[in-house]
């Protein structure tokens, strides 16, 4: 389809032979076929992301986890958070299909391209067996905000989940966040004595455990201001559902592999999960008692997570 450039349509759209450019006034959203997913966000100048949005399942082994052997039984999903590729495509104009416009089809497309919604949906195909998908759809909305779906298809046969979410990597570390949801740090299973309210964070605290492992978490959210170097916002609000999410300094990937703190690498990036199913975290005992069933996350079912992103200049982010 040739799109109407006479008419007043607020987003502006880039075809490029293998990415996807879509630009409303000071922000602009760029997504790779190839790569799958959001490859940048730049607002006013400064980009938000160094790794785009991926699928996130696994989360650091916690010593309930070493002692319950779940990490041993869910191992798959390790090697899922690192190794899932993207296995299709589809972009949507003005509700519109379009199919995949890659090189040569884009030179049907000028750059005078406008559009009042653009939607693209990546299908991750999950390096588990057996095999599952994840679809992750972004829809550029009119007035610039994107709305980020994430929907995991269970199997018969995975093992259980420890996350399911989306998981990106802010190009510097981050001065801070505001959250609105439960004080404190808080898990599926530990939370009721968090108390709603409004919570700012300075910086991105890391919580001394004798062994890094998974911390930081903060369930049943209904949004966040992530907060960059530049004094600029980025808002993440819940659509449906409350969110969980974490704001930490280093990857889960970074934490498995240190065995006690001053392992860990020097502070250079932000690494935020939002999450739409966590797993507990226990705490019966260390010596092989699990999660309580009513807090695992199954590998058979269903999950989803729907949020709502907003870049904001620094006079908005109080």
């Amino acid at each position: 389809i040739i799109m109407n450039n006479l008419t007043t349509k607020p987003l502006r759209i880039a075809f490029g032979d293998g990415v996807l450019g879509v630009h409303h006034q000071a922000v602009s959203y760029l997504f790779s076929y190839e790569r799958g997913g959001l490859e940048s966000l730049r607002f006013g100048g400064q980009e938000w992301l160094y790794r785009g949005p991926k699928p996130a399942f696994w989360r650091a082994t916690t010593d309930n986890d070493r002692g319950n052997g779940f990490s041993r039984r869910s191992a798959q999903w390790f090697g899922a958070e690192q190794f899932s590729a993207v296995t299709n495509f589809v972009v949507s104009v003005d509700q519109q299909t379009i199919g995949q416009p890659i090189a040569p089809q884009n030179n049907q497309y000028d750059d005078q391209q406008i559009a009042t919604t653009v939607t693209i949906v990546f299908t991750y195909t999950t390096a588990t067996e057996p095999q599952t998908t994840v679809d992750v759809s972004y829809t550029v909305m009119p007035a610039g905000t994107l709305q980020v779906t994430a929907h995991y298809t269970g199997r018969q046969g995975l093992p259980e989940l420890p996350v399911f979410g989306l998981r990106f990597v802010t190009p510097t570390p981050l001065q801070g966040y505001a959250y609105t949801g439960l004080s404190g740090e808080t898990y599926p299973d530990r939370w009721h004595g968090g108390e709603v309210g409004t919570y700012d964070i300075a910086g991105m605290p890391v919580t001394p455990y004798l062994v890094p492992q998974e911390m930081g978490m903060h369930i049943k959210t209904d949004s966040v201001v992530l907060k960059n170097l530049a004094q600029q916002g980025l808002r993440i609000e819940k659509l449906a559902q409350p969110f969980a999410f974490s704001v930490l300094p280093f990857s889960p990937l970074e934490l498995e592999a240190a065995t006690h703190l001053n392992e860990l690498p020097p502070v250079r990036r932000g690494v935020v999960s939002i999450l739409g199913a966590v797993r507990g975290v226990g705490g019966i005992d260390s010596w092989g008692a699990d999660v309580q069933p009513a807090y695992r996350v199954s590998g058979e079912q269903n999950h989803q997570v729907q949020f709502l992103i907003t870049p904001l200049a620094a006079e908005r982010i109080d």
